[in-house]
This record gives structure tokens, C-alpha cells and sequence, in this order.
């Protein structure tokens, strides 16, 4: 089985992807940790701000270890924001019988009660360089994530009250 999950930054995409590891004993790739590979062994010449260009980038090679891992019956979870919408395309009915996907989304009532909250828990798993993230912004990638989910079909965990977010596989 493979485990998708994909939101916006400080989602937690990472703290559920270790919980996950801990719980099923699944291994987790981080899309952040390949990206950051490529970017320093200069496999690449994009930057950490090249978003969109990085996502298509490095969905070329996530999902063929996504594929590679389906073949070879091994669990995995992968998780990051550089998981494109319309990934299903990229697999035949074979491969996504064998995929779950989740996305992370924020409330903007969320994010505004509790963004120093959010500020707080950044660095739970990665240590991350100060971060100039506003309020605004992860409003706008929360709600731009929800309008995409729901364009293509996707499931995504709602976080409007509380932050509990769980998965059973």
C-alpha cells in the first residue's frame, strides 16, 4: 500500500507521516528530503523557491518509486506539497487500487485562532530555517488546496476546530 499525503506548508504532513511509520512500521520518503538532495548535489538548477517548477520536477521520479514500490509489494508512505492534483493520471487502475491519498487542509477559522500554535509546532520533526510565513498565506495555500481537492476528486482531513488528525490504514 502506498500512502499519499500532500498539503500546505505546516500542515503536518510530516509529524502524520512519522506517526504512521511508528504505528504500521511503513517507511516514509519525504518529497522535502529529495528535493533538498537534488538541490545541493546540484543535480538540479531549480532553487527552494522555484515551487511549480519543482513539483512537476520531482513528481517525474516520485511516482516511479511510488510504481517501483507497488511492483514490488512494499508499503510506503510519501508525503510533501510537491504532490500534483491530477496525480491519478499518472497511474493505471492496477497502481491506484494500491494508493491512498490524503490532503491536509486547514480552516481559515483554524489557522486564525491558532497560528502562533502553528508557528510553534514547525520544527517538530525538521528543523526548519525562520520561516517568513504569514497568516495570509497559509490561508490562501489552505484554501487554494480545498478548491483543488474538490476540483479533481480528492479526499482531504479538515482541520477546523481542533487539530486531531489521524489515519487507519
Amino acid at each position: 500500500m502506498i500512502v499519499l499525503i500532500m498539503g500546505a506548508t505546516h500542515t503536518g504532513k510530516t509529524a502524520l507521516a512519522q506517526r504512521l511509520l511508528e504505528k504500521y512500521k511503513f517507511p516514509y520518503l519525504s518529497i522535502d528530503h529529495l528535493k533538498m538532495g537534488l538541490i545541493r548535489s546540484n543535480k538540479t538548477t531549480l532553487n527552494v523557491d522555484d515551487d511549480e517548477k519543482l513539483t512537476s520536477y520531482l513528481w517525474t521520479i516520485v511516482k516511479e518509486i511510488i510504481k517501483t514500490a507497488i511492483e514490488n509489494s512494499q508499503n510506503l508512505i510519501v508525503e510533501g506539497c510537491y504532490i500534483p492534483f491530477d496525480w491519478e493520471k499518472d497511474f493505471s487502475k492496477e497502481y491506484l487500487s494500491q494508493i491512498k491519498y490524503y490532503c491536509l487542509i486547514m480552516s481559515k477559522k483554524y489557522i486564525q485562532n491558532n497560528f502562533s500554535v502553528i508557528l510553534d509546532y514547525e520544527n517538530v520533526i525538521e528543523k526548519r530555517i525562520i520561516s517568513d510565513l504569514t497568516q495570509n498565506d497559509l490561508i490562501e495555500q489552505n484554501q487554494t488546496n480545498l478548491k483543488m481537492c474538490k476540483k479533481y476528486g480528492l479526499k482531504y482531513i479538515w482541520i477546523d476546530v481542533e487539530y486531531k488528525v489521524d489515519i487507519t490504514l
